[in-house]
């Protein structure tokens, strides 16, 4: 290793140890034995901007967890966050997705038990808004009275998922987005401690975020599984005996969350 790479190291050291720790320290007394004339105020400047750089990052991903928290406790965390998972990329605006998972495992958070999934509703709204583009094909609904249904699968808007939470995560999203539902109804909603299946997808370059029903939901992840759309109707009916699919797909085509109908790519030809 060059003396570059190592001086580089030792920064990247110093600069994501926690201040104060042990660790932090040693590996200050490192980047000193490499760098002829080390300065604090340097090194300092190089915190403030990563920590900086950190909480704008963050904040832009998950402006409800900022709200649900505080700014400042946001602030704190998100430096927590940027020490514990630092940038592995330059575009800050793919890096984050370990949020959730570090909330979750926060014991200082133990009283806002579905501040994670909340975490996770928003990123996948932030990576739904970055998703790639696809064009809606009305022609290709034909298939399905030509093929059987196990032989097809439908084509989702970009970014869609299914993310199920003891929760209402997705009440608690929008109450704070969009102002519907109310942060009263949502409180009496956290107070019965009432589930939600957070379904997420992009309407042409609006990303949102809706409860969704139980037969719903089975559909939807049997085909984000790559399974056949008849899997999926097994599956959304073993849950919900009155699934109408025709009904849902007439609802699901007009809020842009199905693209189109497509045949299912043999795993065995």
């Amino acid at each position: 290793m060059n003396q570059l790479a190592r001086q580089q190291q030792a920064l990247l050291g110093a600069l994501l140890a926690h201040p104060g720790a042990q660790p932090a320290n040693d590996a200050l007394q490192r980047l000193q034995g490499l760098v002829l004339e080390p300065s604090s105020r340097g090194l300092a400047a190089y915190h403030a901007n990563g920590h900086a750089l950190a909480e704008r990052a963050l904040h832009a991903a998950y402006p409800v967890v900022t709200a649900l928290v505080g700014s400042d406790s946001f602030a704190a965390l998100a430096r927590s966050f940027w020490r514990r998972h630092p940038p592995q990329r330059g575009d800050l605006a793919c890096w984050g997705g370990d949020l959730p998972g570090f909330l979750a495992d926060d014991p200082q958070l133990a009283d806002v038990p579905y501040l994670a999934d909340v975490a996770r509703v928003e990123w996948a709204l932030h990576r739904a808004a970055g998703a790639a583009d696809a064009d809606a094909d009305p022609a290709s609904y034909a298939l399905l009275t030509e093929h059987e249904p196990d032989d097809l699968t439908l084509t989702l808007a970009p970014g869609t998922t299914v993310i199920h939470s003891p929760w209402p995560a997705a009440s608690l999203v929008n109450a704070h987005l969009r102002g519907a539902p109310t942060l009263s109804e949502v409180a009496t909603r956290l107070r019965d401690r009432a589930a939600e299946r957070a379904l997420v997808w992009r309407q042409a370059l609006r990303p949102l975020v809706q409860p969704c029903e139980a037969g719903e939901a089975a559909l939807l992840d049997a085909l984000l599984r790559r399974q056949g759309l008849m899997t999926g109707l097994d599956a959304a009916l073993a849950l919900d005996a009155g699934f109408d699919f025709s009904a849902w797909l007439a609802r699901a085509v007009g809020d842009g969350l199905v693209l189109g109908v497509g045949l299912r790519t043999p795993l065995h030809p």
